[in-house]
């Protein structure tokens, strides 16, 4: 088979076709293939706590959320979201209204944009992003237009100037992602305020990715733009539980907005997957309200983790960058010699039997990403210990 019919007209969408596999499918695969460690995908491997995965099995058994559930969500999820966001930021949130459940995060992404953009509306991204962002923005019919975020020292740092200039008459929103994936840059009180203080001059409205929201290290703090003066009604925030629980194929996410937005969030959504993880949202309830206790403990564990890998990759002879949120290290192959970061990526896995994803494919300007590798230190702590001893072995 071509791809292509007698009228030579290409199978896939034309908006869709820059994109192909996943990077994530490529490298996982590579990793199944050589045996190698795989640090490219961001999923943990150990289950999270015991009695949430209890909890998901007690709601199958009593038969709720076999059969579809509500289409905003079940009330008891709904309900618990509100009551993490007013507990933990001050947000009030109408469960019923201002609250819908997602299967994950990616369709809460998707939705979002496919929702609120029209064809030739421009979205300024935050550069390198999350490869849906791009694939979504193209089918909605939307531009993206990049800012870059560019190392400063040991970490990733936001040109608020680059922002402001890339924002036209055609910008109909930020996608604004912090902690932020790949770099583990948290965006600072002071940024976050000045891409409030624009969107409110410039009337856009804003997409907000907070998946990693526990995910903080180092002093930092994560702060929902939804907060900020002016935000609350232009603001779509998204949150997720696989990143926190440790639950990454239960697939349940959630958008927290005004009802506006939400209706319009769930108009695209209702003819994605209409309804997902119906048991599971049971269960990302009561996980919800575990005590601030388990919060700090999977923190702690994070943040032991992100030592040990990032200690490695510096004795390997990697340029290592300071990761104060997610858990992912983005790393500098220069200093190894390298300068193409897909090459290396694809030859590592036989060089040292760990698997990593290059930095490229989360760019639009791709030569700005090229040096740049990211690993990720979800993984039990013999998994750490041994690839970083494989990849020590570069250094020789």
């Amino acid at each position: 088979m071509t791809g292509m019919t007698s009228t030579e007209r290409p199978f896939l969408n034309r908006s869709l076709a820059e994109f192909g596999t996943t990077i994530f499918a490529e490298m996982s695969a590579l990793a199944v293939r050589t045996g190698a460690i795989n640090l490219g995908q961001g999923f943990p491997d150990t289950d999270g706590p015991e009695e949430i995965r209890e909890a998901a099995v007690r709601a199958l058994r009593d038969g709720r959320g076999n059969q579809y559930p509500p289409g905003p969500g079940v009330p008891e999820l709904r309900a618990a979201i509100a009551a993490h966001q007013e507990r933990r930021y001050g947000l009030t949130f109408d469960p019923d209204t201002e609250v819908l459940v997602t299967a994950g995060a990616t369709e809460a992404i998707a939705a979002a944009l496919l929702a609120l953009l029209e064809p030739g509306d421009e979205v300024v991204a935050l550069e390198p992003y999350y490869d849906s962002y791009a694939a979504c923005i193209a089918m909605a019919g939307g531009r993206r237009v990049p800012v870059t975020l560019r190392p400063d020292g040991d970490a990733f740092r936001l040109d608020l100037d680059e922002l402001r200039a890339a924002v036209t008459d055609r910008t109909r929103l930020l996608l604004v992602n912090t902690p932020h994936n790949p770099t583990g840059t948290v965006l600072t009180r002071a940024e976050l305020a000045a891409i409030a203080e624009l969107a409110v001059e410039r009337d856009l409205l804003v997409v907000t990715d907070e998946v990693y929201e526990h995910l903080v290290f180092d002093g930092a703090e994560h702060l929902p733009l939804a907060a900020f003066p002016g935000m609350r009604e232009r603001t779509v925030t998204i949150g997720s539980a696989g990143k926190t629980f440790s639950f990454t194929g239960w697939k349940v996410g959630w958008v927290t907005a005004t009802p506006g937005l939400v209706t319009a969030v769930r108009s695209a959504k209702q003819y994605l997957t209409y309804v997902a993880s119906g048991p599971f949202q049971y269960a990302v309830a009561e996980a919800l309200a575990l005590p601030e206790s388990y919060f700090a403990a999977f923190r702690a564990d994070m943040l032991a983790k992100r030592d040990l890998l990032a200690a490695g990759l510096a004795q390997a002879g990697f340029g290592v960058f300071r990761t104060t949120g997610t858990y992912f290290i983005t790393t500098d192959i220069r200093p190894l010699g390298e300068s193409d970061g897909f090459a290396f990526c694809r030859a590592l896995p036989e060089r040292a039997g760990v698997v990593a994803i290059p930095d490229a494919v989360f760019y639009d300007h791709r030569e700005e990403g090229a040096p740049f590798v990211r690993f990720a230190f979800c993984k039990r702590t013999g998994v750490l210990q041994e690839a970083t001893s494989r990849l020590r072995t570069l250094a020789a």
